[in-house]
């Protein structure tokens, strides 16, 4: 079995993996890895391990980790099933590249474009040839209404509107419409742009604002909420039959 770990901005995810079927998935804030994964290999007969991080992470813990699992930490250096032409692979987040790969895997020969809406919202695309170039990095949902509180002297910090209000008839109706209909319109917007290009384009979203934005885009989309764990699974697939 595969354990795949990813650590992002604000929550660490797990996930085991027999082949490419998620069997468990599992989330928690930092502090918890080692005693997680610890129990999850007392679980699962756990061969193949990849981890994935978009924080500084203590390298005593990656340490701690390949005494438990076989570990792959993903970098620019990892072996990849697509072909990496960004500019400056050195500096490009393992996320995107764990989210190409799931891409890759799960639609071949065909045009995607992946959206990554958490901390940021990342646009992510990859053609039928499998050659990757890169993308679009924007502010994420929580970002922008944590923008509009700090920047301003009078404006309040709001949490995301459940639903877009119908009028910007108060200060925080204003604000929900200003920052969610911004975030709806940027999306369709970078769609339509590619499918200007590519009138063959599947859209993938994912992240923590998947099913939320799922609800108020146009475009017909694959709403795919665990498609970075997925990617990580086929990278470190893709690493183990080389």
């Amino acid at each position: 079995m595969n354990l795949v770990i990813d650590i992002g901005n604000t929550q660490i995810k797990v996930a085991v993996f027999q082949q490419t079927i998620m069997i468990f998935k599992d989330q928690f804030h930092s502090g918890e890895v080692i005693s997680r994964v610890l129990s999850l290999t007392e679980q699962y007969e756990i061969k193949k391990s990849i981890i994935s991080h978009v924080t500084n992470l203590d390298q005593a813990v990656i340490f701690e980790l390949k005494k438990l699992v076989n570990l792959i930490e993903l970098n620019y250096k990892t072996r990849l099933p697509f072909n990496n032409k960004y500019l400056t692979p050195k500096t490009l987040g393992v996320d995107r590249l764990a989210l190409i790969a799931g891409a890759q895997g799960q639609f071949p020969n065909k045009n995607v474009l992946v959206i990554d809406a958490g901390s940021c919202i990342t646009f992510d695309f990859i053609n039928q040839d499998a050659d990757y170039f890169g993308g679009d990095i924007s502010p994420g949902i929580e970002m922008r209404y944590k923008a509009v509180n700090h920047y301003t002297a009078n404006l309040p910090l709001l949490n995301t509107a459940e639903l877009l209000p119908e009028l910007g008839d108060s200060t925080q109706n204003a604000i929900h419409r200003g920052i969610l209909n911004g975030v709806f319109q940027e999306i369709e917007g970078v769609i339509s742009q590619y499918k200007t290009k590519y009138q063959k384009l599947t859209v993938v979203l994912t992240g923590g604002d998947t099913i939320f934005l799922a609800k108020n885009l146009k475009s017909s989309i694959f709403a795919i909420p665990n498609f970075l764990l997925e990617g990580l699974n086929s990278i470190l697939i893709h690493n183990i039959d080389e």
